[in-house]
């Protein structure tokens, strides 16, 4: 690549440092543009909803990079300004206002939004929704201020919300349309933990209910009223009904867009000069053969890196496993693989599933070995994973002895 070619990345997110991070370390020498409409560096989410949020952990260490890097590497910082629009054929980002940057290459790593509450009250003073530093601090207060807390959705972050607020001494309710938290995610199986997990830490758990309204006193927040009538009492709400790729840039530039801006196993969108990486990417995955879009922190962190060495005319394909981990009260897990509700034929555990110290591996029929999971038992995840892309059966019976070594497994 030339020395006067310029790469604009959009979206100051983990992804976009990570990609900018990249193309330095491989040697790019052109101009590297990092737009995002954030004021703050580049940060770590998941903090945001587990050490940040408990205050075990302050601003600096979500930083993805350190802070002098950007200047260090030559990389311009252009936070706080929004991009509007795309010119693909003057090859240009429109940011508000009406200026433009021009690109020679372009990143979109625009991320996602949290899915706003369609009911009267969602947007109350007092309702929270969880996405950044601001939103963290919130519900931070929100927590510190409040006796009782009604969390609605029994996903990823509303859990964690849960866990950090009862952690602090609030009363706190999880609101979940479905049978059992994560029960879309997991299975009912492995979700009847989290459950437990929740229930045994005195967390009131509202199964198979949907809101019909946040209900609001002064101005504020006071409860939530469910389709059945009845009505729980809240000093703050958090919502955590998912997210929503962000591919309005992608979209209004005629670039293919379903489930989030499509990409091939490079990273490379319908217009081969734009790529699109971390929660926006639905891309190709050469070892499941479709598509995904993974929303988790592994994939922001790593997928950028592919994409900017595809940026570079390298040979890329993007293929590590999905991965994400969470932490909550003493159990810690991490998941590595893809299995889709109603994908797999059986779930097989290992260890102590009451104590929550064991391990949960999901098989397709043929005993094939789709995703694995481990819960407060380390340094395993990496063997999972090789288990998962051998593609080979796998005894479930030696799934479940610990006699048996993982090690062994992988290598059969």
């Amino acid at each position: 690549m030339a020395q006067d070619e310029t790469f604009v990345i959009v979206g100051a997110s983990l992804a976009g440092a990570n990609a900018a991070q990249a193309l330095r370390d491989e040697g790019f020498g052109g101009r590297v543009i990092l737009i995002g409409d954030e004021t703050e560096l580049p940060y770590e989410r998941p903090p945001l909803s587990k050490d940040y949020l408990m205050g075990k952990s302050g601003q600096e260490k979500l930083l993805a990079l350190p802070r002098d890097w950007y200047a260090e590497h030559d990389v311009e910082l252009r936070l706080g300004e929004t991009a509007t629009g795309i010119d693909r054929g003057a090859q240009e980002v429109i940011l508000a206002g009406g200026s433009s940057v021009p690109y020679r290459k372009l990143l979109l790593a625009t991320g996602s939004s949290p899915r706003r509450l369609a009911v009267p009250g969602g947007d109350a003073e007092g309702v929270h929704y969880l996405r950044r530093i601001a939103d963290s601090d919130q519900i931070k207060a929100a927590i510190a201020e409040s006796s009782r807390i009604a969390v609605i959705g029994g996903g990823w972050i509303g859990l964690e919300v849960a866990a950090a607020a009862r952690t602090a001494g609030v009363e706190v309710t999880v609101v979940e349309m479905a049978e059992l938290p994560l029960l879309g995610v997991l299975g009912r199986q492995v979700a009847q933990v989290f459950a437990g997990l929740h229930a045994d830490n005195g967390t009131e758990l509202v199964l198979g209910s949907q809101v019909s309204e946040i209900t609001v006193s002064e101005g504020r927040a006071a409860g939530v009223r469910l389709a059945d009538g009845s009505h729980l009492l809240a000093d703050a709400v958090v919502v955590g009904v998912g997210i929503t790729p962000n591919t309005g840039l992608g979209a209004e530039a005629g670039l293919t867009v379903e489930n989030g801006i499509v990409v091939d196993a490079r990273l490379q969108t319908s217009d081969p000069a734009i790529f699109a990486a971390g929660d926006v990417a639905n891309a190709f995955h050469p070892f499941y053969g479709r598509h995904l879009r993974v929303e988790h922190w592994s994939n922001a962190r790593h997928q950028p890196r592919a994409a900017a060495r595809a940026m570079l005319g390298q040979d890329v394909s993007y293929d590590r496993l999905p991965y994400f981990f969470t932490d909550q009260y003493d159990l810690g897990m991490e998941y590595t693989g893809y299995a889709t509700p109603g994908g797999y034929e059986q779930v097989v555990f290992r260890g102590d599933v009451p104590g929550r110290e064991f391990i949960a591996f999901w098989l397709a029929p043929g005993n094939r070995l789709l995703a694995a999971m481990n819960v407060n038992i380390w340094d395993v995840n990496e063997t999972l994973g090789a288990i998962v892309r051998s593609g080979v059966p796998v005894d479930p019976a030696a799934l479940a002895d610990q006699g048996v070594p993982l090690e062994s497994l992988a290598a059969s």
